[in-house]
């Protein structure tokens, strides 16, 4: 197959997976696994793993930067582009015609019922893609225990960032001493670095700009987002703190990475040249740090000392996908139409018969929305 051929390839699986991409990092990830790795054999299930522990240590939208990582796997640096642009688009167009009804009609379309058959499915699919990929890093004993422990670090509070980098340097020096004390040689330790009211009209630039500071300098979830949106626009009195939650609510119930907030937030600061400025900042990091990154992937996975790194990471991130399965399982699973839907995806999931997310997806949105309107 050719490089154009895969090109189209790559838009065509990432625009589909963008329309249906409900649920947050942890689903987004799934979602891909199960076509990336599973369906269409992209890569294998480790270079996926080692792309996932590494893509959760730079800043920007962790699933969409794996989308880029994919797309790069297939179809080189256009895929990258291509592949980020198009999983991107759904959820920008559709953000962007929400801001236009909240300025025009100042609120919200209900989509409550059909979220809450979505929620439940996406539980399914997030334990799935732990189940694949934990049989993948958990390489022993040690990285168990090493998984388990953050888990429970995760469940207590601590930062995402710092329970993965805690789990990358507690692992990788414990297996770098253990490999020493066993050889008796002890190799170079090579350092690692990542680079690390009413609404006021802005300027285009100055909406660029703030979104491209975001984009540059964001960790974590939606949530996380939240605090810096805050920070930048209500703190300033460009946006009001009501906006901006109604502004978050909309990034969290539409398909596709919550970064999509920003073309909401572009629209009312400045209208369609406000929403498409600020899609690019908030995006155009992401875009350009695994450009960069992901070159360095196999490179580290050659070396023993950044290998034992990566190997430990990657049991972190699926162990940061136990505790948000939790988490959400805590938020979703509110009553008996809830866990009828999450037993449903489940089967449809683990069962023999594979059935695709897609379908997983808009079947539990449909039911949900029957059994709650009922």
């Amino acid at each position: 197959m050719s490089k154009q051929s895969n090109l189209g390839e790559v838009a065509s699986v990432f625009f589909r997976l963008g329309l249906v991409a409900f649920g947050g990092p942890a689903a987004h990830i799934a979602m891909m696994e199960d076509e990336i790795v599973e369906k269409r054999k992209w890569m294998d299930r480790q270079h996926f793993l080692d792309l996932m522990g590494a893509t959760n240590l730079i800043p920007g939208p962790n699933s969409t930067e794996m989308t880029m990582h994919c797309g790069h796997e297939r179809a080189g640096i256009p895929g990258l582009f291509v592949a980020g642009a198009c999983f991107i688009f759904p959820a920008v167009v559709i953000t962007a015609i929400l801001g236009y009804l909240y300025v025009t009609y100042g609120q919200l379309p209900s989509v409550e019922p059909f979220l809450l058959g979505i929620k439940p499915a996406v539980l399914a699919l997030i334990a799935s893609a732990i189940y694949k990929l934990g049989k993948k890093a958990l390489k022993g004993v040690e990285l168990s225990i090493l998984g388990v422990l953050t888990v429970i670090a995760s469940l207590m509070g601590v930062d995402e960032i710092v329970a993965l980098l805690s789990a990358g340097v507690i692992g990788t020096m414990y297996f770098y001493f253990k490999s020493a004390v066993n050889t008796g040689k002890v190799t170079s330790l090579i350092p690692l670095f990542f680079f690390q009211g009413a609404v006021v009209k802005l300027s285009t630039m100055k909406i660029f700009l703030s979104f491209l500071k975001v984009g540059a300098i964001l960790y974590g979830s939606g949530y996380v987002l939240f605090a810096y949106l805050d920070a930048e626009l209500v703190s300033s009195g460009v946006l009001s703190r009501p906006e901006l939650m109604d502004a978050i609510a909309i990034g969290q119930f539409t398909p596709g990475p919550v970064l999509s907030t920003a073309t909401f937030i572009g629209y009312q600061l400045g209208g369609i040249s406000g929403a498409i400025v600020a899609t690019f900042g908030m995006f155009l990091p992401s875009f350009l740090f695994v450009w960069i990154m992901n070159p360095l992937v196999p490179k580290m996975r050659q070396s023993k000392v950044l290998g034992y790194f990566l190997d430990c990471v990657n049991v972190g991130a699926v162990a940061v996908m136990v505790a948000v399965l939790f988490s959400m399982a805590k938020e979703s699973l509110i009553d008996w139409r809830s866990f009828v839907i999450a037993g449903l995806s489940a089967a449809a999931i683990f069962g023999p018969k594979k059935i695709s997310v897609m379908w997983i997806v808009f079947g539990s949105a449909v039911l949900g929305y029957l059994l709650y309107m009922v």
